[in-house]
């Protein structure tokens, strides 16, 4: 098949099964990969009511229709799994080279089953799939066990995906990693594999994704090679955290646990100071040449950083950076790396060593607790030793802090609630909506929790005219960042789905791709004659489905809330913030049931809107 191997690999590690499914091209161009698939087959076959660290979870890596292609910001694949951080839909997406590796070792798909007796890892070569012992990897960091699968595979250019100390024991904020740099972070997939005994998957591959109109993806693979420097300088000069001063001077710099919106030390851990003190090297992933991840190193001081760690990205800053009230950027790259090799998501762990500070400082936990750690804001050694105490999973207040939100407020009691930010159980990324009301819709309707990747940026409507592309969807006047009302909702249904898109395709969404391109993109790789509307109802399917999953699983319209912070000012007031207005949120919630084809009351996708995405099958699932 063009674009893909036409090949998903299924392992069962309880009795060491494997077999392959090769489905129609239809099922590709219904679902397209990525996200797509991860929701198909989770609603297929996780079992309702299935424990998320049970055998009967199953564990998803999917790749999109661009993985592997060698272009600009297609080297990225999806993950899936029941999170047990939100007891539902659990989905991440990362970069780097194993989504590509795996592609190009004949997989668009693996899908792992059960639970092995002992450790082990998958060794995927060429369209061959071993189980093999892990027992001598277990315990390790991601870096070791990246290199020690290296030595013993005798190939340098295997790409591992692989969890840490925290995933084995079964945190709930443990992530998997991508290369020991890139994290499929947020719903705690890190725990489902620790769950199954998996540590890694290794794969290496010699195929080529074939191109239906290898002419027209030349072009465009040119195009971006020659006006990317144009179009993205600033996040090859800076990355993602040329954002800090910014938001910080713009009051949307989260600080001392979403309190205040902008933070003093702001430019001492700004992506301007990175570049000119500690950075040493800049990295991409597969086939990109923006070149946007930090690498940086410190060797002297309290806080080290090795650079085969990579660097801090903005999120990474925001949550145990300006979150924690830390403005020491060597603390900040300690934590990094920590979270890395423990194979912690950094925005979790960031956001639950802030909940823990404020919790100090209200006396709701105690030095007893952190055993004498003086837990206050801005104590960046405080900071750094509970990063570590949580990937290791000691005994207390590490461990709690491991369970996430949910969890740790169950523990503390509810005086705590009002300090847990998150949605779902999921905390807050590091964008603050009091100042962004259609990025608060995002949060609270997400299926995964607050995420901020398929989200909506509600300052491109402040602009005046707007953009070709959001009056290609409908939206003809600008707005305020702060309003939500019929016309916000409109463009975040229609923005926010072409977000989701990315996750299908396998696309990194800060390659300045225009809408046009991307449609030119799967037509020209895929050779399907896809069209605009074509893609947005993909994206659109699968959006609902995993609304499907959710509501199997005992989510509802209840849990489509924001945290009570997010109705109130912050304490020091900015000129931009306006908290956010339940009622109004509530209406606009229903707004957007309806324009996705759900019941505007519960959120249930009605029979019509199935029909219309070709998903009646899913209706099965809502009985």
């Amino acid at each position: 098949m063009n674009g893909f191997s036409g090949k998903i690999a299924h392992v069962d590690l309880t009795d060491g099964r494997i077999w392959m499914e090769e489905p129609p091209a239809a099922f590709y161009r219904t679902y397209l990969g990525g996200q797509g698939f991860v929701a198909y087959y989770l609603l297929k076959l996780v079992p309702k009511g299935a424990e998320p660290l049970g055998p009967e979870n199953v564990l998803i890596f999917a790749n999109g229709a661009t993985t592997g292609a060698p272009l600009a910001g297609g080297g990225r694949n999806a993950m899936g799994a029941k999170s047990p951080l939100t007891g539902g839909y659990g989905e991440a997406d990362v970069g780097g080279f194993f989504g590509a590796e795996l592609q190009l070792a004949g997989f668009d798909a693996l899908i792992v089953y059960g639970k092995a007796a002992e450790p082990v890892y998958l060794w995927i070569k060429d369209g061959e799939i071993e189980i093999r012992p892990a027992g001598h990897l277990w315990g390790m960091h991601t870096l070791e066990t990246q290199d020690k699968l290296r030595e013993e595979l005798g190939d340098s250019l295997v790409r591992v995906s692989m969890i840490g100390p925290a995933g084995e024991r079964l945190s709930r904020i443990a992530c998997v990693m991508n290369d020991a740099t890139r994290s499929a972070g947020r719903p705690g997939l890190g725990a489902v594999m620790g769950s199954k005994n998996l540590k890694a998957v290794a794969a290496r591959g010699k195929q080529r994704v074939q191109m239906a109109d290898p002419d027209k993806f030349k072009e465009l693979s040119r195009w971006m090679r020659d006006n990317w420097k144009d179009k993205s300088w600033g996040m090859h000069d800076l990355g993602t955290a040329g954002g800090v001063d910014s938001l910080d001077h713009a009051g949307q710099l989260p600080t001392r646990n979403f309190q205040n919106g902008t933070f003093a030390g702001a430019h001492a851990i700004s992506g301007e100071v990175m570049r000119d003190t500690v950075m040493v090297d800049r990295d991409s992933c597969y086939a990109c040449a923006i070149a946007c991840k930090r690498v940086v190193e410190i060797t002297e001081g309290p806080f080290q950083a090795n650079p085969r760690y990579g660097g801090p990205e903005y999120e990474t800053i925001g949550a145990v950076g300006s979150n924690c009230g830390v403005d020491d950027l060597a603390a900040v790259s300690t934590a990094n790396e920590l979270c890395n090799a423990y194979g912690l998501d950094t925005i979790n762990a960031g956001m639950m060593v802030s909940f823990a500070m404020e919790c100090f400082e209200a006396g709701l936990i105690t030095s007893e607790d952190t055993q004498g750690l003086d837990l206050r804001f801005g104590n960046a050694a405080a900071m750094v030793e509970m990063i570590r105490r949580i990937g290791e999973r000691t005994e207390g207040l590490g461990w709690l802090l491991g369970e996430g939100p949910k969890g740790a407020v169950q523990e503390i009691g509810p005086e705590a609630e009002d300090f847990a930010i998150h949605v779902k159980g999921q905390p807050f990324p590091m964008h603050e909506c009091r100042t962004r009301h259609g990025q608060a819709l995002g949060y609270a309707v997400s299926p995964t929790g607050a995420d901020h990747m398929h989200n909506f940026w509600d300052g491109s409507m402040e602009k005046a005219p707007l953009s070709e592309e959001l009056q290609g969807w409908g939206v003809y006047e600008s707005m305020p960042q702060t309003e939500l009302g019929p016309a916000k909702v409109r463009a975040f249904t229609h923005v926010s789905n072409w977000q989701w898109l990315d996750n299908h395709l396998g696309m990194c969404m800060f390659i300045p791709w225009s809408v046009d391109q991307k449609v030119d993109l799967v037509r020209s790789i895929t050779g399907f004659k896809a069209t605009t509307m074509e893609l947005q109802q993909v994206a659109q399917r699968g959006v609902t489905l995993a609304r499907v999953f959710n509501l199997r699983e005992g989510l509802s319209r209840a849990d489509d809330k924001l945290p009570k912070r997010m109705n109130s000012y912050f304490k020091t007031q900015t000129v931009n913030e306006k908290p956010v207005d339940p009622e109004v949120l509530d209406e606009s919630i229903s707004l957007y049931y309806g324009m996705m084809g759900w019941d505007p009351e519960t959120g249930t996708p009605t029979e019509a809107g199935l029909a219309a995405l070709d998903i009646e099958w899913a209706a099965e699932h809502l009985k």
